[in-house]
């Protein structure tokens, strides 16, 4: 008996893989990742008639679609929903063709996911001269620790990197406009202080992205000499990578709306940036690449959390990867999970999660009443993918790197709220759920706090002792306020209460009678 473990079927998700079955899964990504391809765009030149070139881009298109659904079938692979709209892909052939440096810009919790290494090579092969750079954007999400470890691995895979923090640069430019000139220069000159010694790491300001941009184009001469060629910058992402921020801080004003839908903007946009600038921006596509598993997807914002249908799956990534008294003390919550005599892991489940949650928030089922963990999912899944749970995933390295060590800075009170820091303890919890930043305070008045003074005994907390019997003014003092006495069947329960005995042996005591005013003495 020592030997056996009590494994509940609900400690296993079936939405998720194991450890062996993920280990298993990303081995077969590696040896499979050069057949994730963009696809090109044919042949054509001075010559080819606009109906040639669209039945070749049609032909061209199938023939990838294929190859990839081939992949998918032959290897049992999962891959990201990409995008399968011919119209995009169109877009995209334009700017890497009349873009001198195409910028990816890829989330900083997970780099590699959003990021195409056949989209720089077919940069290459529509023009040797072009160059790729990877702008790591949200970067401000990551510690100084985390960004070195990923620095290390870009220099050793030879990637052009920057880091970048479009919310950031925001703030600095609202600071600018609403504080002067003088202390927007003292903001940025702050960020740039706070990372000196460490160039290859730092958070680049607006300034020095343009810079960047400068420094990694290539120098094309233009056919007329007596004109100035603007350098040309495209500007290729994932939705909900930050693109259209990233945008919106370098022009310094709203020129490109910013959605979290996936294909809002439609067709390339070129904006000019300085005199010496050209941005152009592509539509945000999804590109082809392997996922472990839909729940991977979600927490990763490539599927949309308002149609999500199963939530089990992304809220137990959730509560695997953030730690249980960081999300106790963030929510004001606390999670009842399985003892380990009893076959917990020490982890909390997705479903333990929600249902405090839930609770906490009062979410509740119509009917029973039971906790709405679908609802409950809804907020910690948005709030998981907009930053407010923080977790980043590690550079693929040999040996690879504990994700949680890699993310144990992350977690500290200073990533908290600011309403949370003030005496935050972690491991110390509200009562029973209850404590939340979202439960409204009820002012109360006078006559409220009277009511409180006479019904609470004082000292007592939050237990109700009443000082007097609530039936003392009619049997004690025989008379309800104003003089007016009870009589009959109520002045007898009155004497019953009072005496601790049955209205029946107060009305054998009183005669039999069933119709007198006042209080006897019964004794």
């Amino acid at each position: 008996m020592s030997n056996m473990k009590i494994i509940h079927k609900d400690q296993i998700n079936p939405y998720l893989l194991t450890a062996d079955e993920e280990k298993a899964a990303r081995t077969k990504h590696r040896q499979n990742k050069q057949q994730l391809t963009v696809p090109r765009r044919p042949h054509w030149d001075s010559t080819t008639t606009p109906a040639e070139l669209e039945r070749r881009e049609k032909d061209s298109f199938l023939r990838w679609r294929r190859g990839l659904a081939e992949l998918q079938e032959t290897k049992d692979l999962l891959m990201t929903p990409f995008e399968r709209n011919l119209e995009v892909w169109r877009q995209l052939w334009r700017v890497i063709e009349r873009s001198d440096l195409v910028v990816q810009i890829v989330d900083a919790r997970n780099p590699l996911m959003f990021r195409s290494e056949d989209l720089e090579r077919y940069v290459k092969e529509v023009d040797a001269r072009k160059e790729n750079l990877l702008l790591v954007n949200k970067a401000d999400m990551m510690t100084a620790e985390q960004r070195s470890v990923w620095a290390d691995y870009f220099e050793k895979e030879g990637i052009s990197y920057r880091f970048f923090s479009a919310s950031l640069a925001k703030q600095i430019n609202e600071e600018y406009d609403s504080e002067g000139e003088e202390e927007g220069e003292t903001e940025e000159e702050e960020v740039v202080e706070e990372e000196k010694e460490e160039p290859r790491i730092r958070i680049l300001t607006v300034d020095e992205l343009e810079e960047v941009f400068l420094e990694h184009a290539p120098i094309v001469e233009d056919e007329d000499p007596e004109k100035l060629r603007k350098t040309q910058i495209g500007l290729v992402g994932y939705p909900n990578v930050g693109k259209s921020s990233t945008i919106n801080a370098l022009i310094g004003a709203k020129k490109v709306s910013v959605s979290s839908t996936p294909g809002k903007t439609k067709h390339f946009q070129t904006l000019h940036l300085s005199e010496k600038i050209v941005l152009c921006d592509c539509p945000g596509l999804v590109f082809p690449n392997f996922a472990t598993t839909k729940a991977e997807l979600v927490c990763n914002g490539v599927l949309s959390i308002d149609q999500l249908r199963e939530f089990s799956g992304p809220a137990t990534l959730v509560a695997q990867r953030i730690p249980q008294q960081f999300l106790e003390t963030l929510y004001g919550i606390k999670i009842h999970t399985r003892p380990f005599e009893e076959g917990g892991t020490g982890i909390p489940t997705g479903e333990e999660l929600l249902i405090a949650y839930a609770r906490a928030r009062g979410f509740t089922k119509t009917g029973a009443g039971n906790p709405d963990e679908s609802r409950a999912a809804r907020y910690v899944l948005k709030d998981y993918v907009n930053g407010k749970l923080l977790f980043c995933h590690p550079p693929p390295a040999d040996p690879s790197i504990d994700p949680f060590d890699f993310n144990k800075g992350l977690y500290d009170e200073a990533h908290l709220p600011q309403n949370r820091r003030a005496g935050a303890s972690f491991g110390h919890h509200q009562d029973d759920d209850l404590a939340s930043e979202d439960l409204p305070l009820v002012e109360t008045g006078e006559k409220s706090h009277d009511l409180d003074r006479k019904f609470f005994a004082e000292g007592q907390g939050s237990l109700g002792h009443m000082k007097t019997p609530f039936h003392l003014g009619a049997g004690a003092a025989g008379a309800l306020p104003g003089g007016k006495h009870l009589s009959g069947r109520k002045a007898r329960t009155m004497i019953a209460l009072d005496n601790n005995l049955s209205p029946e042996e107060v009305r054998k005591a009183m005669g039999g009678k069933k119709h007198f005013k006042g209080r006897k003495n019964i004794k």
